[in-house]
């Protein structure tokens, strides 16, 4: 397949996967950013953003990438905590007095962002325009009893993870996590990354279809099912349906745990950003907030019995050669369930990317062939190289 873009010499093979992707996975349409130490090295597009009409993706082409959000979400907890303004490890309450009922008095925002808070599903339903409105979430999750006692073991918070933390950010800063994103730190780096698309970035939308053969959801009164839609709120996949994954309004509502809209360069530059800078600007999130970042809060069998080798630090994927594999032990990342990836690591200076809008399951191969390239690429440099 013919793709846009370029890819500095050294990474060659970069472009050869990417291009490789299109064949072996009958890929739709993608892209994949690769910054080292802040400079952009990988930039590549191609195929189709909407298979109706044959639009083609631009350079510019954004795409629903859902739990990538949750990497947006802890930049923004981490950079609060690097500030003095959040303490990861004071109660949640601390912020957001309501929150101190039903036996949630002890739960930290460290123990949200591993996973570890005892609330990956509400039992209120709240629906769609509810969810929208923002407080009768926030009003549910204070009247919720965390579902095993906070902090002995784990279980993936899909969208509570995001309304939880994002409305201790509202507590701190006065806004909604997608727009104290945008003021912090997206709008300084033009990044084309947001939690809540605006309208008049429709016409830039990459439209999601599922491929063949992609594993369906259990039924709706199954966990998992609730914890994914929020109790049915949501279509998933259900990519042409109202409140499914293409529809304007979902995309356009803030859903802080899934619902982000990104193009590859977007995402890729928040994660160099955060490692390393960009552009010889200063890092957002220092060394020593990344390890506190990377320490490892969750791992194993979780609370539904299931190990599928994931490794969770305080909000972000760790390196986990059986689920996700990165560069190493300060790699922290977040993927996406269409099969989206971006992770940052300050060892080896990178920011990287991938975005498709072929749902093909989550933590298909195509993105960890890509990052696999990247290793590749980097050869020789070690951290120990890099100072």
């Amino acid at each position: 397949m013919e793709h846009n873009g370029w890819a500095d010499e050294r990474f060659g093979a970069v472009a050869d996967v990417f291009a490789a992707n299109f064949a072996e996975f009958d890929e739709l349409g993608a892209a994949v950013t690769v910054f080292v130490d802040g400079r952009e090295v990988v930039n590549l597009w191609g195929g189709v953003a909407d298979e109706r009409t044959g639009l083609a993706w631009r350079q510019d082409t954004v795409v629903p990438v859902f739990s990538c959000a949750k990497g947006i979400v802890s930049v923004c907890a981490h950079l609060l905590a690097q500030q003095g303004r959040l303490d990861l490890d004071a109660p949640v309450a601390t912020y957001w007095p309501e929150f101190a009922r039903g036996g949630k008095e002890s739960i930290t925002p460290r123990m949200v962002l591993g996973h570890r808070a005892g609330l990956p599903v509400l039992d209120a339903s709240p629906d769609f325009a509810e969810i929208t409105a923002w407080a009768p979430v926030v009003r549910a999750i204070e009247e919720q009893e965390p579902l095993w006692a906070p902090g002995e073991t784990y279980e993936y918070h899909a969208h509570v993870f995001g309304f939880l933390l994002g409305e201790v950010i509202r507590r701190l800063t006065g806004l909604t996590p997608g727009a104290y994103f945008r003021e912090a730190v997206a709008d300084d780096l033009g990044l084309r990354t947001w939690i809540g698309l605006p309208q008049r970035e429709l016409g830039s939308l990459a439209r999601l279809v599922e491929a063949p053969g992609r594993p369906s959801m259990p039924g709706p009164d199954h966990i998992l099912t609730r914890m994914v839609t929020m109790n049915g709120a949501f279509v998933f996949p259900g990519v042409d349906v109202p409140h499914g994954w293409n529809d304007p309004a979902l995309l356009g509502a803030e859903i802080p745990g899934a619902g982000a809209v990104s193009s590859a360069h977007g995402l890729a530059a928040l994660y160099a950003a955060a490692a390393t800078g960009v552009d010889g600007s200063e890092r957002l999130l220092s060394r020593e907030t990344v390890t506190d970042a990377v320490r490892e809060q969750s791992g194993g069998t979780s609370w539904l019995g299931l190990d599928m080798g994931v490794r969770w630090g305080s909000g972000f994927l760790l390196d986990a050669p059986a689920f996700r594999p990165t560069l190493g032990p300060r790699s922290f990342a977040n993927d996406g369930s269409g099969g989206q990836f971006a992770f940052g690591d300050d060892e080896f200076g990178i920011g990287f990317a991938y975005v498709a809008n072929k749902m093909i399951g989550h933590g298909d191969a195509r993105a960890g062939r890509l990052v696999a390239a990247v290793r590749e690429c980097l050869g020789e440099r070690t951290p120990a190289a890099l100072g």
